[in-house]
């Protein structure tokens, strides 16, 4: 029950100043001020940021886009970017990573959920988070931006890969972006296609922009294409030597648009992201090392294959975590002695002090980090 009513929230943020100061100072315990707060509203915090839930869209079969509104600590966020949402089920804390399809000056945001079979997060998120409900809202991050110079532009997503790719559109062509614009969406069948409706109304809007689709793994209609990604399907693209690319979706479908680019040779800027990890480089020579947790005072023995992040999870540690690909840094430790590898380009660092993301390194040696 709340006895403040939301339209407050988000406007005392700045009376709790006097509250942060005591709290930075030692005087109070900012749990304790945080559990007085959630009395008076779940989602008033001290400093950290809770949204309520205000509207829930289904844009595709699988795929609900969430409309929240922010409490006064949300410092903001660019289209295209990633945000961590955190959840208390079944007595656990959970964490997934989802992209903001539209974001807001006055704290509203909005990010699209995919259903996962077997998940433990998006399950909940799509059939049981209510209008009304509050969410705690985690670090925001990622490279992907419109470019900035006016020449053309070619988005090319799969499945799910749309969502940044989406919040990127919006914003461009609201901005005025005049210049042609063709996106590209794979997807398995018809019911995938997200934003369906929206996409073709921004391109009865906007002259400039064309949207087509590739089924994969159904029959396809008059004008869309078929198949996975291939350099035939750009054919028809005009003006393509001149176009910056933007590609998001799966490790596998990100790796052929990048072969597809470098041999194509076009001279305009690339920008990639993946939402699944990639390849990773593993060790022939399987062996056992030591790990040892400095803050934890833990010491183990492990192997040099698994990544330090599953290390810790066997060993009873719960470090934070977030994409577990090496693209957050929410799991960035610092290390301390030892040689590790990172998993993605097999390259080792020993350098004692330098943070190391512990869902992308592996122990090379006998390792200590401060965790």
């Amino acid at each position: 029950m709340a006895f403040m009513p939301f339209a407050w929230v988000r406007r005392v943020a700045r009376l709790m100043r006097p509250l942060r100061v005591l709290v930075a100072q030692g005087w109070l315990r900012e749990s304790d001020v945080d559990s007085t707060l959630a009395l008076l509203h779940p989602a008033l915090r001290l400093n950290r940021v809770f949204a309520r839930v205000i509207e829930r869209q289904w844009v595709a079969d699988d795929m609900l886009e969430l409309s929240l509104q922010a409490n006064g600590n949300w410092s903001g966020a660019q289209p295209g970017q990633h945000l961590q949402l955190y959840l208390e089920h079944a007595g656990v804390r959970l964490s997934r990573s989802y992209s903001l399809t539209a974001v807001h000056t006055n704290g509203r945001l909005q990010v699209a959920i995919k259903h996962q079979a077997g998940g433990r997060v998006s399950p909940y998120l799509l059939e049981h988070l209510a209008v009304g409900d509050t969410l705690e809202l985690g670090p925001v991050y990622g490279e992907l931006s419109w470019p900035e110079t006016p020449q053309p532009v070619l988005l090319l997503a799969a499945g799910s890969g749309i969502t940044p790719l989406l919040g990127l559109l919006r914003a461009a062509l609201a901005q005025g972006f005049s210049a042609p614009v063709t996106l590209l969406h794979y997807v398995r069948g018809q019911g995938q296609r997200a934003f369906i409706a929206e996409l073709q109304a921004l391109q009865a809007q906007y002259s400039n922009l064309q949207v087509r689709w590739s089924l994969t793994n159904a029959p396809v209609e008059p004008g869309e294409l078929a198949g996975r990604f291939t350099a035939t399907h750009l054919a028809s693209v005009p003006q393509l030597m001149q176009r910056s690319v933007l590609a998001c979706g799966p490790a596998g479908f990100v790796s052929q648009v990048q072969q597809w680019w470098h041999v194509a040779g076009l001279p305009g800027a690339l920008q990639v992201e993946a939402f699944t990890p990639p390849t990773l480089s593993a060790d022939s020579n399987l062996r056992q090392v030591t790990l040892s947790f400095a803050r934890s005072h833990q010491h183990s023995v492990a192997d040099n294959q698994r990544s330090l992040l599953e290390h810790a999870e066997m060993f009873g540690l719960k470090p934070a975590h977030g994409c577990r690909q090496g693209i957050c840094a929410s799991c960035t430790c610092t290390l301390l002695s030892g040689t590790v590898r990172d998993l993605r380009s097999g390259a080792l660092f020993s350098e004692p002090g330098q943070p190391i993301r512990l869902c992308v390194s592996a122990p090379h040696s006998d390792v200590e980090i401060d965790l």
